[in-house]
């Protein structure tokens, strides 16, 4: 494995362009994230706005049912399909037929965002599986990453085409870890074949590792992982690689934030203000 790790700067992604040129929604990319337990909509919709901020061109939402409508609402540029859920208002890992048609042409998949119950959420990994296209990338955020040592075909079944966005306590449970360290990335990428973007690193199962030269703590708040997965998701659904995508949105996310304390400070912004951010940043690194 190599030992050097290449900064992300915007000169580097300027010579590594996100697929253009789509004339159509669909050609943009179509996105489908599943998740939203009735405690935790927000998260759901903070990953969709993000993905259709970074250019995705049609979005579906899947989450539970009891906030299936006030999600739809506040966010009426998306479809969104209520999951039965338990009592405590997770997604039970049933009714996902209801997403046939969405998952069978959609270019990347969002799985994670506010899901609040670990044994539901492998019921839901399980149900989603065979419905993926092949052709679909894989986001896994949140719980649904956090149960992978628990559902190791998960992993071997998407290498390949999955990507993780664990915080430093998912990483930990990944490796079975106390601690996380600057081999963390690549190690969680080595075990699950995955590409990993974990607090401003980047590791490809390949050996290839990134590192964001931007990027404040104001971004260590509620929501903001959300933010980042969406970011992800949707640069996938547009057609860039699982560690190009991976690479764009930490950068993304990360110099949103710090546009974001230039004017409001370092602390204190939410994750909410971030997508708002980003089609200047994209703007700007196309030029």
């Amino acid at each position: 494995m190599p030992s050097r790790t290449e900064l992300i700067t915007p000169a580097l992604l300027r010579d590594w362009p996100l697929p253009a040129g789509a004339t159509s929604k669909y050609g943009r990319g179509q996105v489908v994230i599943v998740g939203g337990a009735r405690s935790t909509p927000g998260a759901a919709l903070l990953a969709g706005v993000a993905a259709l901020r970074v250019g995705a061109g049609r979005l579906s939402l899947a989450v539970a049912r009891s906030v299936a409508v006030p999600l739809a609402i506040e966010l009426p540029e998306a479809g969104v399909t209520g999951l039965p859920e338990t009592e405590n208002g997770c997604p039970d890992g049933t009714g996902t037929d209801r997403l046939t048609d969405d998952l069978r042409t959609a270019d990347a998949v969002l799985i994670g965002p506010g899901l609040d119950d670990p044994d539901r959420t492998i019921d839901l990994l399980d149900a989603l599986g065979d419905s993926i296209p092949r052709t679909a990338a894989v986001l896994l955020d949140a719980f649904a990453l956090g149960v992978l040592p628990r559902t190791p075909e998960t992993a071997e079944r998407l290498a390949g085409r999955l990507v993780l966005t664990p915080n430093p306590k998912e990483a930990a449970l990944l490796l079975g870890v106390e601690t996380v360290d600057d081999r963390t990335c690549a190690r969680i990428a080595a075990k699950y074949g995955a590409v990993v973007t974990c607090q401003g690193r980047i590791a490809d199962p390949d050996g290839s590792q990134w590192e964001v030269s931007t990027g404040l703590p104001g971004l260590a708040t509620s929501g903001s992982g959300d933010v980042l997965a969406g970011t992800l998701v949707g640069l996938l659904a547009r057609g860039a690689t699982p560690a190009q995508a991976a690479c764009w949105a930490t950068h993304l996310h990360a110099a949103a934030g710090d546009r974001l304390a230039t004017r409001i400070g370092h602390l204190g912004y939410l994750a909410r203000e971030l997508p708002a951010e980003l089609p200047t940043l994209l703007g700007e690194l196309a030029r």
